[in-house]
């Protein structure tokens, strides 16, 4: 299948994004990826090609779980059977269809394995473009109790960025994953490291989807735009409840510009769906240098948030670096939750 824009305004920072929300079967050990990834490279070709008379696209974003949910409930089982390190065979296709059609693709996650970190499980999206990985960004709040990924803070010496941020012809480009986006400070970093357009690999379910009075994942979504000043585009998984139990997944994945303005958005509810809009990283780039209200990046008075002075959810509690569990999850909850409560008494102090 012949690329439908090339090259043609491969520097231009005016393009396309599309937000490819999945309706997949799980698979139940890493030899079913293959599978999902060819169905998600065919997702690109129809992207691309099909809104090539409106817009060429150059960025296509997966949600989470698109290669493979955590079906398991202990660390164990998944590293077993469905982690995978990275790269891979997988990523290497992806680059392949990234150089075919000149874009950028910011992947479904991978459950990753990595020898540096025995036993340990990440939830993993990565930034692939025509010149291979540019980023791999490790789920930093882990939808806990019930995930038993690692959040790489947690890991005693763990030296890569938590929130990278990719430089690339189209524009700086970060992501998180699902429940970070729960946690403005998460997106912030991002803002802070540059990034222009924030991309949101997603698993959100019910109820907390597109639809009042619990429509989080649209709340979210426009707050995280706007308060960075940035582009959002937001890929949400849309399987079917039958595939991944015993949630119910909404979809409505969509595209914000960074005002909170909704671009685009599909219809709430499961299927399989292309989310398209063209979007603008110059008129951004204007917008960030003569803007002097509202614009909260650089009005923020870092020094005043003393509560985040003191540390707050244990990330592991004996420090010793073993994966999670779902136990370990409860626990660590538990002692959080203290220490919230002990909080304002703690700051009282250290105010006087």
């Amino acid at each position: 299948m012949p690329a439908a824009n090339g090259r043609i305004g491969a520097t231009s920072l005016r393009f396309a994004v599309a937000a490819c929300q999945t309706d997949l079967p799980n698979p139940k050990d890493r030899a079913g990826i293959h599978h999902a990834v060819g169905h998600m490279l065919g997702m690109i070709d129809r992207a691309v090609i099909g809104y090539a008379p409106f817009a060429p696209v150059r960025l296509v974003v997966f949600p989470e779980f698109g290669h493979a949910a955590p079906i398991y409930l202990t660390v164990e089982e998944l590293h077993d059977r469905l982690a995978v390190p990275i790269p891979n065979e997988h990523t290497d296709r992806y680059q392949q269809k990234a150089r075919e059609h000149g874009v950028y693709i910011q992947t479904a996650s991978f459950l990753e394995k990595d020898a540096r970190y025995p036993g340990h499980v990440f939830n993993t999206t990565c930034l692939i473009g025509p010149d291979g990985l540019l980023t791999r960004y490790r789920k930093v709040h882990p939808w806990i109790p019930w995930e038993v990924h690692t959040s790489p803070h947690d890991l005693p010496g763990y030296d890569e960025a938590l929130f990278p941020v990719g430089d690339t012809e189209i524009g700086k480009i970060g992501a998180a994953t699902c429940y970070d986006w729960l946690f403005p400070e998460a997106i912030r970093q991002l803002a802070l490291g540059g990034a222009e357009v924030l991309v949101r690999v997603s698993a959100y379910m019910d109820p907390w989807g597109a639809t009042p009075p619990m429509d989080w994942w649209t709340l979210i979504n426009r707050c995280r735009a706007l308060e960075n000043l940035a582009f959002v585009v937001a890929a949400n998984q849309g399987a079917r409840a039958e595939y991944y139990p015993p949630f119910t997944w909404p979809g409505g994945s969509m595209i914000v510009d960074f005002d909170g303005r909704i671009l685009s958005q599909a219809d709430p509810g499961p299927g399989e769906k292309i989310v398209f809009a063209p979007i603008d990283v110059l008129s951004l780039r204007a917008e960030r240098e003569r803007r002097r209200g509202h614009h909260m990046l650089s009005h923020l008075r870092m020094e005043a948030y003393a509560g985040y002075h003191q540390p707050m959810y244990p990330g592991g509690l004996t420090g010793d670096g073993k994966p999670p569990t779902l136990a370990g999850n409860d626990e660590a909850i538990a002692s959080a939750k203290e220490r919230f409560t002990q909080g304002p008494a703690l700051q009282a102090r250290a105010q006087t």
